[in-house]
Order: structure tokens, then sequence, then C-alpha cells
């Protein structure tokens, strides 16, 4: 992306079993530095996180400082095939979200509109925005285990949603057939001849 027309980075750390973004910040030039920075505000939001960090074959990642960080906190490191971003899909997903979707072409004309404008998307993304590769809930709502109980209400309301149509019809079907039958029984209705034999007299 660029920010009043200067190429500019967003380092970004996506939790892959819940889709939420853990930590970034948008830079000018993507150094090293920066992906340490994010990666250390990441660990310090979720300490007990561990596991494997995927990434690209920037110089930013590769490099022995950024692996001996990953070690000291309990992380390995894997990067993707090279000229082949579908294998760090999910953060690629995000990224293209954020670019096509949220930011929606809008015009990012400093660097604190910028950064301001995509913190308040990323909490959207987080904690607002249904996923439907989670089964549309939020990322916040998968990483703090609420997605089952979620679910299963939204289950609960669309059988009793179902049993509701089922009802209505059913009594459109009765209150239907019943009138048919009165209108059917008044049309096949003869006056009596004692009617007849009144009139006449």
């Amino acid at each position: 992306m660029k920010v009043n027309g200067i190429p500019a980075n967003l380092c970004s750390i996506l939790d892959g079993y819940s889709r939420f973004i853990l930590a970034h910040k948008l830079s000018e030039d993507g150094k090293a530095l920066d992906v340490e920075l994010v990666f250390q505000m990441a660990v310090e939001r979720f300490p007990e996180a561990r596991g494997r960090m995927i990434s690209d074959n920037g110089k930013q990642f590769v490099c022995r400082e950024y692996r001996e960080l990953l070690a000291q906190y309990g992380f390995i490191y894997s990067n993707t095939s090279p000229y082949y971003p579908q294998s760090n899909g999910k953060l690629e997903k995000f990224h293209d979200s954020l670019k096509n979707e949220l930011l929606g072409g809008r015009e990012l004309t400093s660097f604190e509109y910028a950064e301001c404008l995509i913190d308040r998307l990323i909490d959207h993304y987080n904690k607002v925005r249904l996923h439907s590769a989670i089964g549309y809930v939020t990322p916040r709502d998968m990483l703090e285990g609420r997605a089952p109980a979620i679910q299963a209400e939204r289950e609960r309301k669309l059988k009793a949603a179902r049993e509701k149509r089922r009802f209505a019809n059913r009594e459109m079907k009765i209150n239907l057939t019943t009138r048919r039958e009165t209108e059917d029984g008044s049309a096949g209705e003869q006056p009596s001849r004692d009617d007849d034999a009144t009139e006449r007299q």
C-alpha cells in the first residue's frame, strides 16, 4: 500500500486457528527491527502462546536476530515457498481483505491517518466482522472459545424459526381448506319448497 504516495509496509501477526490479528505495525521500510517489535507486541499480549511462525522470505524475516528472538520465546520458524504466497494464505487473505474491502479505496494522506484508520479497521475485523472460514463468528469469539456456544445458539434459533414457519404453513393450509369447504357448501344449498310457496302467496 501507499501512504501519501510513499510505499508502506504493514507487518501483521495472525493466529491461524482463530484468524485474530495479534499485533500489527505500519512502517515505511519494513525493517527487521519493525518485525521484531510486532512479534514482541504479540507475545506481550499473549504470553502463553507458542507454535510455528510462518512468514515469507523477506530479509527481515530470515535474519539471525529475528530467528533468535523466536527461539527465545519457544517459537519455531517456517518460511513459505519462494514466489508462492498462497503457502501463507491466511495472512495474505487478510491483507487482501484489508486493502480491497475494509480500506475500500480510501486515500491514505498521512502516516498518522493511515495508522489510526488501520487500527480501527483491524479492531472491527477482530471483534465485529463475521468470518466465513471459522463458521461466521468473529476472530475474537473464536480465539476466546465462544464459537461453539454461539453456533449452537444460532442453530437453536434457526430450528425454532423453521418450526414456526412449518406451523404457520400448516395453519394456512387448514384455513384454506376450511374456507373452500364452506364456500362449496354455500354454493350447493337450494331453497326449500316451503320457502317458494311462502314467496308466491
